[in-house]
């Protein structure tokens, strides 16, 4: 069997075109705008773009690329919303004010902790990547988002492959590892860093337990607190360890390539943190006790 890329190279005795060469053009647009998916259409946006290398700061970011990332945190927030109330169906089988209303609550608190999460944890890559020479661009799924909002919407939780960042360029597999390691490093500096101002906040606003956002009595600011500094370090440690699984695309593979010990510390210190976090909630409940004693 022929190799198909072979015919960037030499000629296809078997085509049908004149010369003999089967055009390879992998920039080429859709023909109309009905060929490109829904939020392709909707936000202008073409996922066949020319791959154009610029020159400037690393803190770079085009204008398809700022497209890019809008759709994949909209799309993010969407399926947030209806993962709040456990799924639309949820929703309409019971108090649908009431569903309203935890869904308006927790919805900007989800917002407030994936969102940096996810975004920071692309930027992270995009930012390595350049620093070795290369082009680096995020790049939404809309396939992806569009099934991400179709689970949430009927199961109730998120499961979703927003995309990811592009890297054009050549690099030695260490620098490939760094490249890849860049993202779950950065979810857990803003984890470590969830800590310090997770203990300020909880200081001032004088939360010494654990609480809800809504009450009996209405709305509560110091359950809004409290869950905003659980879900940052809960998210961040998660994702974190989801995106170390040495498979397929994810970012463990690459690492597991590069440095077996550097994988295997990384992976142990995400689900450290996702137990101590999420399952035993010592950390939080560290946070409350150092909280407590330096309140005056």
């Amino acid at each position: 069997m022929r190799d198909p890329r072979a015919s960037i190279l030499e000629k296809d005795l078997f085509s049908k075109n004149n010369d003999g060469v089967r055009p390879f053009n992998p920039n080429k647009l859709p023909k109309t705008p009905q060929e490109s998916p829904l939020f392709q259409r909707f936000w202008e946006i073409s996922m066949n773009q020319s791959i154009v290398h610029h020159k400037g700061k690393l803190w770079h970011f085009s204008k398809e690329e700022r497209q890019h990332l809008l759709l994949a945190v909209g799309a993010f927030s969407i399926a947030i919303a209806f993962m709040s109330v456990g799924g639309i169906f949820n929703l309409l089988s019971g108090d649908i004010i009431a569903g309203v209303l935890e869904m308006l609550v927790y919805t900007p608190i989800f917002i407030f902790a994936i969102a940096p999460a996810f975004v920071l944890h692309e930027i992270g890559h995009k930012i390595v990547a350049k620093y070795y020479g290369c082009w680096a661009e995020f790049r939404a799924d809309p396939k992806g988002l569009q099934t991400g909002i179709l689970i949430s919407a009927i199961l109730g939780f998120i499961f979703m492959a927003p995309g990811a960042v592009m890297v054009a360029g050549m690099v030695s597999k260490k620098q490939n590892g760094h490249i890849a390691i860049a993202g779950p490093l950065v979810n857990l500096c803003l984890f470590l860093l969830g800590i310090p101002l997770g203990i300020v906040l909880f200081v001032l606003m004088g939360i010494t337990e654990p609480l809800s956002p809504l009450t009996i009595s209405g709305l509560s600011l110091k359950g809004v607190g409290y869950q905003m500094v659980f879900y940052w370090l809960s998210v961040n440690a998660f994702l974190g360890l989801f995106n170390m699984i040495p498979w397929g695309p994810l970012d463990g593979l690459k690492i597991k390539g590069w440095s077996e010990e550097y994988f295997w510390l990384t992976i142990g210190i995400f689900a450290l943190l996702v137990f101590l976090t999420i399952f035993s909630g010592y950390t939080m409940g560290t946070i409350l006790l150092i909280s407590e004693m330096l309140s005056p």
